[in-house]
Order: structure tokens, then sequence, then C-alpha cells
């Protein structure tokens, strides 16, 4: 199987896992998410990532969305893997957003290698948009 694992700081990672279940379908095995919360430790942050990865064996692919290269979390969840066994079998993307992890969720298993990185980047790129917003000059009639 091929998971899409969520790490951050404070609960973004779960409010976007939260937003997936919504978009993507229901409660989804194939969707992890952990995050490291105000106060946390990253031995406290490192166990609640075990228990959540527990699923994962060494014949699955992991995609690793972190909100931040450099972070805690994906530094951590990276040593994690690493220690598993399961480093090998891991692409990890830092910057998450929305429109990134519904592509990973919706997409992986139709995309494999460059082919999935470069979508899973393209769409993160194409999310963030200034918009036009016409406030309009006209005065309303009262």
């Amino acid at each position: 199987m091929k998971y899409v694992v969520l790490v951050s700081h404070g609960t973004f990672a779960p409010g976007l896992h939260s937003v997936l279940k919504m978009l993507a379908g229901g409660d989804r095995e194939d969707i992890l998410s952990a995050s490291m919360e105000d106060g946390m430790g990253a031995d406290a942050f490192v166990e609640r990532f075990e228990k959540t990865i527990q699923p994962i064996g060494p014949e699955d692919e992991i995609l690793v969305l972190a909100d931040i290269i450099g972070g805690s979390p994906l530094t951590n969840a990276l040593d994690v893997l690493s220690k598993k066994g399961l480093l090998d079998k891991a692409t990890a993307f830092g910057g998450m957003n929305l429109p990134m992890a519904l592509t990973a969720s919706m997409m992986k298993d139709a995309l494999d290698g460059d082919s999935l990185a470069e979508a899973l980047l393209q769409e993160s790129r194409n999310g963030i948009q200034r918009m036009a917003l016409d406030v309009g000059d006209e005065e309303e009639d009262v």
C-alpha cells in the first residue's frame, strides 16, 4: 500500500487530515497524521509518530508531507523511518498545503516516482495565487 503521512507543528496535520476525510473519501487507512503540539517534546512526538505508522510495513511506500522542511516533526519522522528501515520507501515534501495533500491522496496510486512528485509540487504551487477582488467603485442606492 502507498501511505500519505502528514506531520506538522500544532494541529495543522490533524486538521488537514480531517479535511481530506471530507474531500477524499471518509476514514481511509492510507492517510495518517501526527503532530507536535505546543509544549510537546521531541520524545513525545516520536512516540506518537511511531504509533501512527504502526500499520506501515517494509513492502509499503510512504509519502511524507510536512509543514516545513527542517522542522522537528519532519526531521524526527524521517529519523523514525530510518531507524525502522523504511526511509528508502519514503519520499518527503515540505510546505504542504491542501492542494498538495489532496493530490497525494487521489493520485498516489495512479502515478509513480518523479511523475507523482512533480504533480504534488505543481498542485501545491497552483494552489497559491492572489485573488483579484472587484470591490466596485459605484455607490449603491439606498
